[in-house]
């Protein structure tokens, strides 16, 4: 039984194409991705969702700011921590609920789950739950591409623990060498699981990653999305023009704990608290829209209403859809050529 899709509310604000900055919608998709992920952590405390589950609360900006600068056909490809991505990619957020809870209504019919969610109809070619593996399979996305000679670009994006993984530089290597088009997307939320990048890696500046392999880096604000836009846009053009590869660390910062039964007592509360109140993406966007008058306060709480109804009824949604049948167990698993 194939999915009737309906058009999913983000996809109108969020996959806009490299066009004219629009703020407002960046905000108010940054806001359905802080909102959508605090009902999940709701929902996992509940026991409605099963397994592991890493959200993506503080790192809302870098999703809409990269995908604000992506072609139609262009390709989205991350780990676990996922679900931004999809809402940023313009999915379904009732679908995406559905999937969560394990129901067939979900995008990947309740048996990706969290981490292995996908859905080629907006470009989003999963999370992945093997750390740095995405990576790999962003690449071989890169090489389609530039054997097809089209003009589209993958953009693949891994954090700080997985540009360890020995898989990544085998990557780098073959996108560089055939200058394939592809965007490496380094989310440094400066802790992989529970230990800090400066434990961890002996080169802490991860855009500096690919020099060996001839790749251009550049750090970029992970907290501002239209710096992660203006960084994303340089990189596109890049990738679609033949110039190969670019690496972008995106610095910014994850106020949960790593999954959900992450108590994370590896930082204090005042560390996670400042950045909350002093970096937080979205209260900087609000600052700035209210400053230069893009926006009254009247305009940003109806979007915040009309955020906060969409992810009530992606919830509604995902209690009450029906799990898959038994018999759905062996589907899915082998292509029928």
């Amino acid at each position: 039984m194939a999915l009737k899709r309906k058009a999913a509310p983000a996809a109108k604000s969020a996959a806009q194409g490299a066009g004219k900055s629009d703020p407002l919608k960046y905000y108010r998709d940054m806001l359905l991705i802080r909102r959508f992920e605090e009902r999940a952590g709701q929902l996992y405390g509940m026991g409605l969702i099963g397994g592991f589950c890493h959200l993506y609360i503080g790192q809302e900006a870098i999703a809409v700011g990269m995908q604000s600068i992506s072609k139609k056909g262009d390709q989205v490809i991350t780990g676990y921590r996922d679900h931004g991505h999809m809402l940023a990619s313009g999915m379904d957020p009732n679908e995406v609920m559905a999937e969560l809870t394990g129901r067939f209504a979900g995008s990947s019919h309740g048996k990706g789950g969290s981490m292995h969610m996908f859905d080629v109809e907006t470009g989003f070619y999963g999370g992945h739950g093997i750390v740095g593996a995405q990576v790999s399979l962003g690449t071989g996305l890169a090489f389609a591409n530039r054997y097809r000679q089209n003009d589209l670009v993958s953009y693949a994006y891994f954090g700080d623990g997985a540009a360890n993984q020995g898989q990544v530089y085998e990557s780098f290597n073959m996108a560089s060498l055939w200058k394939l088009p592809v965007v490496y997307v380094i989310e440094n939320n400066q802790y992989a699981m529970g230990t800090s990048v400066e434990r961890s890696s002996a080169e802490i500046q991860l855009y500096k990653r690919g020099l060996s392999f001839d790749i251009p880096g550049e750090q970029v604000d992970g907290m501002d999305v239209e710096a992660v836009r203006a960084a994303g846009a340089r990189a596109r053009a890049r990738a679609s023009t033949g110039g190969g590869p670019t690496i972008l660390e995106m610095k910014t910062y994850r106020y949960r704990g790593h999954s959900m039964s992450d108590p994370a007592k590896y930082r204090t509360r005042e560390e996670v608290d400042n950045v909350r109140q002093t970096r937080d993406p979205i209260d900087h966007l609000k600052a700035r829209l209210l400053k230069e008058k893009l926006a009254s306060e009247d305009d940003l709480k109806a979007i915040d209403n009309e955020v906060k109804a969409i992810v009530a009824e992606a919830a509604e949604f995902a209690r009450n859809a029906p799990e898959p049948d038994p018999s759905e167990l062996m589907t899915d698993i082998y292509l029928e050529a």
